[in-house]
């Protein structure tokens, strides 16, 4: 760094400086605060985004708890207007129960599973292949939904998981195989209150 014998030539040096570099610091102060502000815009318009989208799922839910599978069309409507956000997710599992619900096991199925391909969430993850091995298991596809299950990783899962196994190899005429997912079942911290029943029903 150059020194400087007097104040004068100090003076001179930074006037030299700033008719030099003057532009470029001018220029990137208004780069700089128009990022800035431009950042605070975003963010604002990304928070009114979520309010907005949030009100109306909390609308087209509560059509839904209304007015069941007769307000498909409204709850549709959301999630292809908001595919890009978990909310449209939500709703679509929403949807799907109340299809269930309303014996329409197909389209159910295609609401979970286009849910499933589109949620990042790997909690909400595992609740659609939960549900998309129960609906499989009603329309009589017991190794497909043995298998939907085998997706759920999560330890806090493992009782429900094991017990619905349980529920569909019984169905699907396997008693040693049920039993079995019925004791492992019992064995997680997660067991539900009627496994005893189910195990004392195949220990018959």
């Amino acid at each position: 760094m150059e020194l400087y014998d007097t104040e004068e030539q100090q003076v001179e040096a930074i006037k030299d400086w700033w008719k030099e570099n003057g532009k470029a610091v001018i220029l990137g102060a208004v780069v700089g605060l128009g990022g800035l502000f431009g950042w605070r815009y975003y963010q604002d318009s990304v928070t009114a985004a979520q309010e907005a989208a949030s009100e109306s799922y909390t609308k087209a839910v509560q059509a839904l708890a209304e007015n069941g599978a007769s307000a498909e069309a409204d709850v549709q409507a959301f999630i292809d207007a908001n595919k890009e956000i978990e909310y449209s997710v939500l709703a679509a599992l929403q949807l799907a129960k109340a299809q269930v619900e309303a014996g329409n096991l197909d389209e159910a199925l295609a609401q979970l599973e286009w849910a499933k391909s589109a949620t990042k969430d790997v909690a909400v993850s595992a609740v659609l292949d939960y549900r998309l091995a129960r609906v499989k298991a009603e329309q009589g596809e017991f190794d497909a939904a043995v298998t939907q299950l085998a997706n759920i990783s999560d330890e806090s899962w493992g009782g429900r998981v094991a017990e619905l196994k349980g529920d569909i190899l019984l169905r699907k005429g396997d008693t040693q195989a049920a039993y079995a997912a019925y004791t492992e079942a019992q064995q997680s911290g997660d067991a539900s209150q009627t496994l005893q029943m189910k195990l004392d029903d195949l220990a018959k």
